[in-house]
């Protein structure tokens, strides 16, 4: 069975667990994971990603991430491949470090965000890492840290985690410090670590339990939330994926959308290329960027090639191109004059 693609949107929370290629360690000392945690955070910040938990065990790592400006996917290829790159110079090896593809589970962000927090700050103790709770407080390689103040990450949303837990930081940090000894004892917990119905409702009887009372659920193995929040994410998914077909068997291409957007805002098409600030061209860009990335499908670093312009003002274009449309209320298919 061919593999099914991945799902993302601005705003959805992923579970990524990445492993070493043959259950090989992925890092050997402090230097690899400092090395790892800078490049990470450096991206992070850059793209305006979000990160609610991470752990870094010797042969894995689990982040817990939310989408900003660039689609996860883009995120996890750049630190993944300038990480394996240091790691193989460093060690003197060759080939791929990862297994196969990162392990990626849209989450659903109300149900299911404390738990994973949980879940991914535990895994030192549970690898045994560390020997204890009060171990894990000062664990540089843990997101709990930061979490309970004894370390700081500048890019980790430790505020926006911390106030699941109360309004008052004390309290908050009293509360969630409780919560993760709680966790102890629950193990490794299965149902966190995947999509699907078994794992969203907690387990084969709760399945069951939903079937006699004849509740069904939608659910999908890339995706662990509620049949109301897996309906919702496939659909919006499936609006997208018809949406790049149409305009493809239609024969649109990066050249029309151009044309469009040059026509739209009388300018000349050569304008767009390269890093001009004026107020129109620069909106023109962003129409264009958001319209070749989101609805023809191109990827941002070949649109950057093809505009002379970095992958990250990309990102920042198709945001902001978004927002015009939107607020202008532009519809790429009535400007080509094409019907879907």
């Amino acid at each position: 069975m061919p593999r099914q693609s991945r799902i993302d949107a601005p705003g959805a929370v992923h579970h990524i667990i990445a492993r070493g290629i043959e259950r090989g360690q992925v890092f050997r000392d402090d230097q690899d994971r400092d090395f790892f945690l800078k490049r990470f955070g450096e991206l992070i910040l850059e793209t305006k990603t979000k990160c609610f938990a991470w752990a870094l065990i010797p042969n894995h790592f689990h982040l817990l991430l939310k989408t900003g400006e660039v689609p996860i996917a883009s995120v996890m290829r750049r630190l993944m491949t300038s990480y394996a790159i240091s790691h193989n110079l460093r060690h003197h090896r060759s080939g791929h470090l990862f297994q196969n593809r990162y392990k990626s589970i849209l989450c659903q962000q109300d149900a299911y965000l404390k738990q994973l927090v949980r879940y991914i700050h535990l895994n030192p103790l549970r690898a045994g890492l560390v020997k204890d709770a009060d171990t894990l407080d000062g664990y540089r390689y843990c997101g709990h840290s930061a979490l309970m103040g004894k370390n700081v990450n500048g890019w980790q949303s430790v505020d926006e985690v911390l106030a699941l837990f109360g309004g008052k930081p004390a309290a908050a940090l009293r509360s969630y410090r409780g919560f993760i000894e709680k966790g102890i004892d629950l193990g490794r917990q299965p149902e966190l670590v995947g999509g699907g119905l078994v794992r969203s409702a907690g387990g084969w009887e709760a399945v069951r339990s939903l079937r006699k009372a004849g509740i069904f659920q939608k659910s999908d193995e890339r995706i662990l939330g509620d049949g109301d929040f897996v309906e919702a994410v496939l659909s919006d998914a499936r609006e997208v994926t018809d949406k790049r077909y149409a305009l493809a068997a239609k024969g649109v291409t990066f050249k029309d959308v151009m044309a469009a957007v040059s026509d739209l805002l009388c300018i000349q098409p050569e304008a767009l290329f390269g890093p001009s600030k004026n107020r129109t061209i620069v909106k023109g860009r962003a129409l264009l960027c958001y319209w070749v990335v989101r609805e023809l499908g191109v990827s941002m670093t070949e649109l950057a090639d093809r505009l002379k312009i970095a992958v990250p003002t990309v990102s920042v274009a198709v945001r902001k191109g978004e927002k015009i449309a939107i607020d202008d209320v532009l519809e790429l298919t009535e400007l080509l004059n094409v019907k879907i």
